[in-house]
């Protein structure tokens, strides 16, 4: 009797164990870079850091660069990977995230890329926001984003104006 029920319980955990997956941050402590790098304040490796207590600007645990009309971000994983999904962070300020918080505006309409090179554009578009607001934009953004690449990308641009409402003039990174 005892083998027996043993027995049905290592079943459901064989069967149990297949379902349940993990995810590795494979972008973990990789090495970051952003455009205008030189003129930022943090550098691009804090949004790689692993860190995320102190959303502010001063804080040390995002990059930030300054405005411009374009603004990527890229984090080099070392080696073409299997991505399942990309997992996006914005800075806060340390502030409640919602219509009110001044930042959502510099990230609407970003995009996600994935490469196996340093341009985008040899890569596959992941998702491009047309449709969040400042109300509605989430914070952690989780894409769902299935492709090979070395290079994750992120993207944003202020070069077609006029914007939709609630987008702010200038194209920022604050990851």
């Amino acid at each position: 009797m005892y083998a027996m029920v043993l027995l049905v319980c290592c079943s459901w955990v064989a069967l149990l164990c297949p379902s349940v997956q993990a995810y590795e941050n494979l972008a973990l402590h990789k090495t970051a870079w952003m455009s205008r790098e030189d003129d930022s304040y943090a550098g691009a490796d804090p949004a790689v850091d692993g860190r995320y207590t102190d959303l502010s600007l001063w804080g040390g645990q995002c990059a930030w660069s300054d405005l411009g009309q374009t603004a990527e971000w890229r984090v080099d994983l070392g080696g073409v990977k299997n991505i399942h999904h990309v997992f996006l962070r914005h800075a806060t300020a340390n502030r409640v995230w919602d219509e009110n918080n001044a930042l959502t505006s510099y990230f609407l309409g970003f995009s996600v890329y994935i490469s196996n090179t340093t341009n985008k554009e040899d890569g596959v578009l992941c998702f491009r926001d047309t449709n969040y607001t400042r109300a509605t934009i989430p914070n952690p953004v989780n894409i769902t984003c299935p492709y090979h690449g070395r290079y994750v990308i992120y993207y944003n641009n202020r070069t077609h104006p006029p914007y939709p409402e609630g987008y702010s003039d200038t194209a920022w990174i604050g990851l």
